[in-house]
C-alpha cells in the first residue's frame, strides 16, 4: 500500500516541480492537495509525531487547510477525528513548539507538550489501516488523481 500511495506522491511532486507552493497549489484538485498533506502527515508524525510536524513548520497546511475535514468525506472519520483533537493542541501550543530553537531544545519540547503523545501513538498505532484506506480512495477514484489513457 505504501509503495501505491508513494507512487501518486512522487507524480503529483513531480507535475508541480517538486514543491508545493501558492502558485503550484492552484495546478492541483482538493484530493490531489489532500494527498500530499497525507503524506506531510505521515512523513512528520511517523518520524517525529505531532511535536516535529509543527515544529517543521506544517501546522498550518494541516490544521488550517480543511484536511480533517478531507479525510473525512474520503471515508476516514477516526483519521479526521485524531486530527481535530491535534488542532486544539496546535491552536493552544504553536506558537511555543514553532520557535527557532538549538537541537536540544527542540528535543525538550516533546517533553514539554505530552498532550501530543497519545495522539502520536494513536496515529503511528493505525498507520497501516489508514495508509489502505488512502489507497483504497485512490484506487477506486484514480481520475482524480492521474490522467489515465486507453
Amino acid at each position: 500500500m505504501d509503495a501505491f500511495v508513494g507512487a501518486f506522491v512522487a507524480a503529483i511532486k513531480e507535475a508541480i516541480g517538486g514543491e508545493l507552493t501558492a502558485d503550484t497549489l492552484s495546478e492541483l484538485n482538493s484530493d490531489q492537495i489532500t494527498l500530499l498533506a497525507w503524506d506531510t502527515l505521515h512523513q512528520e508524525v511517523m518520524d517525529g509525531g505531532f511535536v516535529q510536524l509543527i515544529h517543521n513548520g506544517y501546522g498550518p497546511f494541516i490544521f488550517k487547510n480543511p484536511f480533517a475535514k478531507a479525510v473525512k468525506l474520503w471515508g476516514m472519520k477516526e483519521l479526521s477525528r485524531l486530527i481535530y483533537d491535534a488542532h486544539s493542541l496546535y491552536v493552544k501550543y504553536h506558537e511555543q513548539i514553532e520557535r527557532d530553537c538549538t537541537d536540544d531544545e527542540f528535543m525538550a519540547l516533546f517533553e514539554q507538550f505530552p498532550e501530543f503523545d497519545d495522539l502520536d501513538d494513536e496515529f503511528v498505532e493505525r498507520e497501516e489501516e489508514w495508509t489502505e484506506q488512502v489507497a483504497h480512495y485512490i484506487d477506486e477514484h484514480i481520475e482524480k488523481f492521474a490522467n489515465v489513457e486507453k
